[in-house]
């Protein structure tokens, strides 16, 4: 009986004995870090030299090996220990003082690992999120300092939590609960108040206290410092965070992020200042031929710089693409927010104001950024806010001298500026944007303005009664030997094409392929660039132009168009046709097109690089696209496709021949 009663105690002894052991290790260690204030003398040896990490170390371990000893869901002594004694609220004072030099490191270290690795749900105590608070405002906006590493390392596990429970975010923000409402100063410090008990006991809530003031220096704000840091693989990981952190699927913390965060003001700010860092100086002609950037690499881009401010350029376009990526990802609630803040700001506060300047140096320069902003932004709800900033939400048909939007006609008319320059840019950036997968694009620029079928002619053809021509008194003659034309006439030159019967039809490609050699004839040898490829001729165009159809019809495709034209019967014949604002400055200036002296042309072609000549063709292609009754949605997209390919390539030829006198 005896022997029993010993093997009992025995077992109850050796039973007992782990958890007093590592209770006692566990208060040594503490003590023997805050033994180490009262008994150092050397202020100037750094942390790492001392046995603070090690005791640091010690600390975790013993956490994390009797949370394994103990069934899920309970805590030992040790965990109660910390949260009692306010452990985590003393290392952050000691990170804070920074004292001995490089403890916030240790600091920071010891955080991200007991929180990463100490499965018991600990952020939602009061003496744990508030010192995270407390840590979070030592780190906030402080480029360049030693710790970055141990903070994007602290970020991302508090974003990985709060990924893991939403609710938590209201914690780490500034106490708010995202279920009641109630603000820090109302929570309970903990659940024994509201009659909840807890596995770890009553010894593991502290007693009640307000939580601190709502400082401006939060996760969001750490997280977008560190966006900023010059160590790109910092930055990388902490723009990672903050996308796990956008894309919360509650809607309730999605709300409290924006509501309770300067979220969207930080990410507009560093855009802003970034817009700003761009040389005046840089050459528009650099802006757009830099290639589409990534956040994803933002080094690279800038690593081989080949012109002044291409390092500045790449952080602008980098920073565009990853709020586009921040827009995709989000939660809807935090999308709507980063959209609105970005018309806001620099859409309406930047771009509009550069865009309506007189300096054509500065409007040059604006206009290649917005070419560029156009090319970068993928995001829909972005491009819808780009779209209607640009163009405007009108979608009836237009009519002359109507001006809705200011700046969609102001950027308009620039395709028909004094400026060559000017106009070249502003071609080019409606050649960006009619390549958008946006469906009020096509629309708002053509298509509102032929839904009534207007361009048709009802009636019989009206005949000219002022009779041929006369014909050309030097036409037999002699041609004028031109000094541009160094090899002369080709064998198909001026072959006279008959004319065709009054009233008939255009003969087809036939005919296209005459006018468009007879052109040819007339573009001196250096204009031409048909004469480089392999292939030749302009056949070559109409192969990548119809490329670019199916490519658009794919991109039309969910845009959910009407299979056909509108019935003519349901159409006012009496309304008198008018193509557009845009169409009209367009073909306004391929009227002028051939209108102009040979060698001013090649004068002035130098002054136009990449310059190609197939504008007739194009004009061609325009005159063909109106059918008589074969007009439906998908002819009328390829117009505009056409029209796009006109600013690509050949926009040079249109900008030769000026703007007729007057006011620009």
């Amino acid at each position: 009986m005896l022997s029993r009663l010993g093997a009992l105690l025995q077992q109850a002894v050796e039973t007992r004995e782990p958890s007093v052991d590592l209770l006692e290790a566990f208060t040594e260690h503490w003590k023997g870090i805050t033994g180490y204030y009262l008994e150092a003398t050397d202020e100037s040896i750094p942390a790492r030299q001392t046995d603070i990490p090690w005791r640091l170390k010690q600390m975790l371990d013993i956490l994390v090996y009797e949370e394994k000893q103990r069934p899920a869901g309970e805590a030992g002594p040790c965990l109660e220990y910390l949260l009692q004694h306010k452990v985590l609220e003393t290392l952050g004072t000691l990170g804070k003082a920074e004292y001995p030099p490089g403890m916030r490191q240790q600091v920071l270290l010891f955080f991200s690992r007991v929180l990463g690795q100490v499965q018991h749900p600990l952020l939602h105590y009061l003496n744990v999120h508030r010192p995270v608070q407390k840590l979070l405002q030592l780190s906030g906006d402080r480029l360049g300092s030693g710790t970055e590493k141990e903070e994007v390392q602290f970020t991302a596990v508090l974003c990985t939590k709060i990924k893991q429970d939403p609710t938590l975010l209201a914690y780490i923000l500034e106490g708010k609960s995202i279920l009641n409402g109630r603000r820090g100063q109302e929570l309970p410090a903990s659940p024994v108040e509201e009659g909840v008990e807890h596995p770890l006991g009553t010894a593991a809530y502290p007693p009640p206290e307000p939580s601190p003031p709502r400082r401006d220096s939060n996760l969001v704000t750490s997280l977008v410092g560190l966006c900023k840091s010059k160590k790109s693989r910092v930055a990388l990981k902490a723009q990672e965070n903050l996308l796990l952190l956008v894309g919360l699927a509650q809607e309730a913390a999605a709300a409290c992020l924006v509501q309770s965060s300067a979220l969207c003001q930080l990410l507009m700010e560093h855009l802003c200042d970034l817009y700003s860092a761009v040389p005046a100086c840089t050459d528009p002609a650099d802006i757009l031929a830099l290639e589409r950037a990534s956040w994803r690499s933002q080094g690279d881009a800038a690593s081989d710089g080949v012109f002044p401010g291409k390092e500045s350029l790449a952080a602008f376009f980098s920073w565009l693409d990853y709020l586009d990526e921040l827009v995709m990802g989000a939660h809807l609630v935090v999308a709507d927010a980063i959209t609105e803040a970005v018309e806001e700001k620099f859409f309406q506060g930047i771009l509009q104001p550069q865009l309506l300047q007189m300096s054509e140096l500065a409007v040059l320069s604006a206009t290649a950024m917005l070419t560029g902003t156009v090319r970068q932004i993928r995001a829909p709800p972005l491009l819808h806010r780009l779209v209607l900033f640009l163009l405007g939400p009108d979608r009836q048909p237009e009519t002359p001298g109507d001006t809705p939007h200011p700046l969609r006609t102001h950027l308009i008319d620039r395709c028909n500026h004094l400026s060559d320059e000017i106009s070249l840019a502003s071609l080019r950036l409606f050649e960006e944007l009619l390549r958008k997968p946006h469906e009020h694009v096509a629309h708002n620029l053509a298509l509102r303005n032929l839904e009534a079928r207007g361009y048709l002619q009802r009636g019989p053809p009206v005949h000219d009664e002022r009779g041929p021509p006369d014909p050309d008194p030097d036409e037999d003659g002699d041609l004028e030997e031109d000094p541009y034309f160094t090899d002369g006439f080709p064998d198909a030159g001026f072959r006279m094409a008959k004319k065709p019967p009054p009233g008939s039809a255009p003969s087809g490609k036939g005919q296209v392929s005459e006018v468009v050699s007879s052109f040819l004839c007339l573009v001196p040898e250096e204009a031409k660039t048909s004469s480089c490829m392999e292939e030749g001729g302009y056949d070559t165009y109409v192969h990548d132009a119809l490329g670019m159809v199916q490519a658009c019809r794919a991109s039309a495709a969910p845009w959910g168009w009407p299979p056909a034209p509108r019935p003519l019967d349901t159409c006012h014949p009496e309304v008198t046709f008018y193509e557009g604002h845009f169409l009209k400055v367009l073909f306004d200036r391929m009227t002028r097109i051939l209108d102009q002296v040979i060698g001013d042309l090649m004068q002035r072609l130098q002054r136009v690089p990449h310059f190609r000549a197939k504008l007739l063709l194009v004009r061609q292609q325009l005159m063909g696209l109106v059918p008589g009754e074969q007009m439906d949605h998908t002819m009328l997209f390829k117009g505009v496709v056409v029209l796009e390919e006109f600013c690509k390539e050949l926009a040079a030829i249109a900008l030769v021949k000026g703007p007729p006198e007057g006011p620009p």
